[in-house]
C-alpha cells in the first residue's frame, strides 16, 4: 500500500480559518440572543434580573419561586435556552409573549416540547455545569479556574473540556483516549503501564478530582494515567499556571476530572463492547430517585474490561466500582456521599521500551508486536476514593460549600523487561534485564471549604470566593533489586525474546525504603468586579504553606497572585488578559547551606473568546508566554553538609498561542478541533523537544436525517509535527534522534434502532500508521497502538 503525508500550508489555515469565521458569524445571525450577568441566586430575584438583562417585562413572579435557587447565568445567551437554564429543575415554566415575560408551574405538555435547535438537558452545580445528556462537544459553565462558576467565554484562560457526549460517541474508555482527543496536550509513553502528559512544555503532575488537587509522581505510577472513564461526566485542562486553587505544581496545566451525579429521574444504560485484540468490556450505570419525592438521588456504576493489545503474551484487566448518593437535607442544603474504586492487574508489562540503536548505531526496527517484558511481569496499580461535600444555599444568593477526600493511590510492581543495552544486530547478544520489586502507596487526605456569592459596591454587583483548603499526603515505598535466583538476568538473543525466564527471588526485607509525608495548607479568594455591563476584572489570590522533611522542604506563607480582565466587544466576542502563578519547592542548598526559593512559576495570556447559539458553540484563540524561575544548577561549590552546592537561574520559558472551537455548527453537526503552537527554551537552547511544538486536532460527527435518521457519523485526526532527543550512542558519543510528524485518522459510526437501543463502531489509527514516541533518558522507543475496531451495544432504560 503507498502512503502520502499531508503537512499544514499557511494557505490552507487561512482558508479554513475564512470558512470557519463565516459559519460562525452565520450561527450568531440565527440566534436570539441576550447578555445575561446573573449570579447564583434565589429564583424569584434571578428572575427579575433575567427580564431586566433581556429587555422584557416580568408579569409577576409566582410563589413557586419563593425557596428555590437559580443558578449563574452569564454570557451572550439564546434567550429562549437561558430562561430554560434558569428555571432547570424548579417545576416551573417560562413563556415570552409580546416582550412579557411569564413564568408558572409547568405542565404535562411543556415538560416535552422540543428545543428549537437541540433538545438538550442542562444541569448544573458548584463545578460547573453537568455535560452528560447535553448532546454536546462543548462544555457550559465551569468552575475550574477560580471556584467562580463561569461560562467558557467569561473564563480568561484557555480550557479545553472533553465532554461526556465526545467520550461516548468515540469510545474514549481511558484517560490516554481522552487526552488524544484534547487540544495542546500531549503524550510520551514510558511503558504499557505509565504514559506522561505535557503542555506548554511542562510535564503535568498536577490532577483534580471532583476540584480537589492531588500531585501524580509519574516515576512510581499509580493509577492516574490509567483511569477508566465510565464514572466521569467531563475531563477538564486548565492551560497554564494554575496555583490559586492546586497550590504548589508546574506551570503547564491541571487535569481535572469531574464525576457523574445522580439523576433524579430513574435513567440508566448497560454496555457491552468488543474489540480488536481480544478487548472485551462490559459496563452498567444505574442512577435515580430512592424516595418519592426525590430528595435523596443514588447513581452506582459497574465496569469490567479485559484487554489485550498488539503487544506478545501482554493482558490488562480493569475493574471499576463507583457509588454516590445526595440527599436535600433541606431544599437548601445538599449532602453528597460517595466512594469510587479501580483495580488494574496486567500481565506481562514493559518496563522501559525498545533500544533504538542496535550495537552498530543503527536504528533497532522490532515489530509493533514485540513485548520486551517477562511473563512475570506485572505492575499493578489502584486506586481507592471516599468524597463527602455539604453545601447550602442562602436567601441572599451566596453558597457555602464544604468538600473532603480521601484518596489512596497504590502500586505492586514486579517488574522484568529485556531493556539494558544494545543488540548486535547478527547474533542479538549485547542486552540485559531490568529487575526490580516497587510496592507503595500514597495516602491523600484533603479538604476545602468556601463561601461564594454576590455583593453590591457602587451601585453595581459583583461576585466573591473566600475559601481554604489542607491537604496531607504520605507515600510509603518498598523497593527490591538484589535477585538471589541465581539468574544473572542476560538476554542472550535478543531478537528471539519470548519472555520466559526464571522470576526473582528477592530478599524478604526491602533494599531500600520510602516513607515520605507532605502537609499543605493555603487560604484564597477571588472577586469578580462588574466594572461596566461589558467589563469585568477578576482579582484572586493564595497564601499557601508547604512542609516535607523528608526532602527538607518548608515554605511559609508563599504569596500566589491572579488577575484577570474580560472585555465584551459584542454579544459573541470577548477579548481578555490574564496572569497566573504557581509555586514548587526544592531542596537544593546553596554554598552558605540556605534553600534555595521555591520554584515559580508564571502565566501571561492575552486571547479571545466568542460563544454562539446560548453557549452551545465556543471558540477562542489565544497567545501565551509560560516560564519557571528559580531554577536550580550546580554552583561548584560545596554545602556546609558537603553535598554539591546550587544556584537559581532562570529556567524554562515557553511561548506559543493555540486556538481552539467546539459545540455545536448545526443541530446535527457537532465538532472539536484544535491547533496548538509553543517553544520551550532553556538558557537559550531548545527543552522539552520530546513533545511536538505544533499540534492540530479535529474530530467531528454528523446525525443524518431522512431515510438516514437514527444514523451518525464521525470521524477526525490528530496531528502532531516532528520530535527528538539526545540518545546514546553504542559506538561512543551521543546523537540526536528524530521522530518525524505523523497523521492518526480516527472514525466512528453509530446507529440508534430507537430510544433506548444503538450499535456503535469505532475505529482508531484507521489507516494503520507505524508511529513511535521516545524516551531519549533511556535511548528507547515505544510504539504506537496499530488500527483497531472496536464495536459496542449498549441499551438506555
Amino acid at each position: 500500500m503507498s502512503s502520502f503525508t499531508f503537512k499544514p500550508r499557511r494557505t490552507v489555515l487561512a482558508h479554513a480559518a475564512v470558512c470557519l469565521g463565516l459559519a460562525l458569524h452565520m450561527q450568531a445571525s440565527m440566534a436570539q440572543t441576550a447578555n445575561f450577568d446573573i449570579p447564583a441566586q434565589p429564583l424569584a430575584s434571578a428572575l427579575e434580573q433575567f427580564a431586566r438583562q433581556a429587555n422584557l417585562k416580568l408579569a409577576a413572579a409566582p410563589a413557586g419561586a419563593q425557596g428555590r435557587q437559580a443558578p449563574a447565568l452569564h454570557g451572550a445567551q439564546d434567550v429562549a435556552q437561558a430562561l430554560k437554564a434558569l428555571l432547570q429543575g424548579s417545576g416551573l415554566q417560562g413563556r415570552v409573549d409580546a416582550g412579557v415575560l411569564s413564568v408558572q408551574p409547568a405542565t404535562s405538555s411543556a415538560a416535552s416540547d422540543e428545543v428549537t435547535l437541540s433538545e438538550v438537558t442542562i444541569r448544573s452545580n458548584q463545578l460547573g455545569e453537568i455535560t452528560e445528556g447535553s448532546g454536546s462537544y462543548t462544555p457550559g459553565a465551569i468552575a475550574t479556574a477560580t471556584r467562580l462558576v463561569l461560562t467558557p467565554r467569561e473564563t480568561p484562560q484557555s480550557v479545553s473540556v472533553v465532554t461526556r457526549q465526545v467520550m461516548d460517541d468515540f469510545q474514549l474508555h481511558s484517560i490516554d483516549d481522552v487526552i488524544n482527543h484534547t487540544p495542546g496536550v500531549s503524550i510520551v509513553t514510558y511503558d504499557s503501564e505509565r504514559t506522561e502528559y505535557y503542555a506548554r512544555g511542562f510535564a503535568i503532575q498536577n490532577f483534580q478530582y471532583d476540584g480537589i488537587p492531588m500531585t501524580r509522581n509519574s516515576a512510581y505510577s499509580a493509577g492516574n494515567t490509567l483511569t477508566d472513564m465510565s464514572i466521569y461526566d467531563r475531563v477538564e485542562v486548565l492551560k497554564g499556571a494554575t496555583g490559586l486553587l492546586t497550590g504548589s505544581g508546574d506551570p503547564g496545566a491541571t487535569i481535572n476530572l469531574v464525576r457523574k451525579k445522580p439523576t433524579k429521574e430513574f435513567s440508566g444504560h448497560a454496555t457491552l463492547s468488543a474489540g480488536s485484540y481480544q478487548n472485551y468490556r462490559g459496563e452498567l450505570d444505574v442512577s435515580g430517585a430512592l424516595n418519592e419525592s426525590g430528595s435523596i438521588r443514588a447513581r452506582g456504576v459497574a465496569t469490567y474490561q479485559d484487554k489485550h493489545s498488539q503487544l506478545d503474551r501482554y493482558e490488562r484487566k480493569t475493574g471499576v466500582l463507583y457509588g454516590i448518593v445526595e440527599v436535600d437535607l433541606t431544599p437548601q442544603t445538599l449532602l453528597t456521599v460517595g466512594a469510587d474504586r479501580q483495580d488494574n492487574k496486567p500481565t506481562a508489562s514493559t518496563w522501559g521500551g525498545i533500544p533504538l540503536l542496535d550495537a552498530k548505531g543503527n536504528f533497532n526496527a522490532m515489530p509493533r508486536s514485540f513485548n520486551n517484558g517477562a511473563d512475570w511481569s506485572h505492575w499493578d496499580q489502584y486506586t481507592r476514593t471516599t468524597f463527602a461535600t455539604l453545601e447550602h444555599n442562602f436567601a441572599s444568593g451566596w453558597v457555602t460549600k464544604l468538600q473532603l477526600n480521601h484518596q489512596i493511590n497504590g502500586y505492586n510492581a514486579n517488574l522484568g523487561a529485556a531493556a539494558g543495552g544494545n543488540p548486535d544486530p547478527v547474533t542479538g547478544a549485547g542486552v540485559s534485564m531490568w529487575r526490580g520489586q516497587y510496592i507503595g502507596r500514597t495516602t491523600s487526605d484533603a479538604a476545602d471549604l468556601y463561601a461564594s456569592g454576590p455583593f453590591s459596591l457602587l451601585g453595581r454587583q459583583h461576585e466573591l470566593v473566600v475559601g481554604g483548603s489542607l491537604a496531607k499526603s504520605r507515600w510509603k515505598n518498598d523497593g527490591y533489586f538484589n535477585d538471589n535466583s541465581g539468574f544473572d538476568g542476560s538476554v542472550g538473543n535478543y531478537y528471539q525474546w519470548n519472555g520466559k525466564v526464571p522470576a526473582p527471588v528477592w530478599n524478604s526485607k526491602p533494599d531500600y525504603t520510602d516513607d515520605e509525608t507532605t502537609h499543605e495548607s493555603g487560604i484564597y479568594t477571588t472577586a469578580r468586579w462588574n466594572l461596566r455591563d461589558d467589563l469585568k476584572l477578576i482579582t484572586g489570590g493564595r497564601l499557601s504553606n508547604y512542609k516535607n522533611r523528608v526532602q527538607d522542604q518548608k515554605e511559609k506563607n508563599v504569596f500566589t497572585p491572579y488577575l484577570g480582565a474580560v472585555y465584551d466587544l459584542n454579544q459573541n466576542y470577548s477579548v481578555y488578559a490574564s496572569y497566573s502563578g504557581i509555586f514548587k519547592p526544592q531542596s537544593y542548598q546553596t554554598e552558605l547551606g540556605q534553600t534555595l526559593d521555591p520554584l515559580e512559576g508564571k502565566n501571561y495570556e492575552l486571547g479571545a473568546k466568542a460563544s454562539f447559539l446560548g453557549g452551545r458553540l465556543n471558540a477562542s484563540a489565544a497567545v501565551f508566554q509560560t516560564q519557571q524561575n528559580n531554577f536550580a544548577i550546580e554552583s561548584g561549590g560545596i554545602t556546609p553538609s558537603g553535598n554539591p552546592a546550587y544556584r537559581a537561574i532562570q529556567g524554562v520559558k515557553t511561548k506559543g498561542w493555540e486556538a481552539e472551537v467546539s459545540g455545536q455548527i448545526t443541530p446535527a453537526w457537532q465538532i472539536q478541533a484544535g491547533y496548538s503552537h509553543n517553544i520551550a527554551r532553556k538558557d537559550g537552547e531548545r527543552v522539552s523537544t520530546l513533545t511536538p511544538s505544533n499540534q492540530f486536532n479535529l474530530y467531528t460527527s454528523y446525525k443524518l436525517a431522512g431515510s438516514l435518521s437514527g444514523l451518525t457519523l464521525g470521524g477526525g485526526a490528530r496531528w502532531q509535527d516532528k520530535t527528538w532527543g539526545t540518545i546514546n550512542v553504542p559506538t561512543g558519543g551521543k546523537a540526536v534522534h528524530t521522530v518525524q510528524d505523523y497523521w492518526v485518522w480516527d472514525a466512528m459510526a453509530r446507529y440508534d434502532f430507537n430510544k433506548q437501543l444503538s450499535a456503535s463502531l469505532s475505529v482508531k489509527n484507521l489507516f494503520d500508521k507505524k508511529y513511535y514516541t521516545i524516551f531519549s533518558w533511556y535511548s528507547t522507543y515505544t510504539w504506537g497502538e496499530p488500527r483497531t475496531v472496536n464495536v459496542s451495544l449498549n441499551y438506555k432504560f
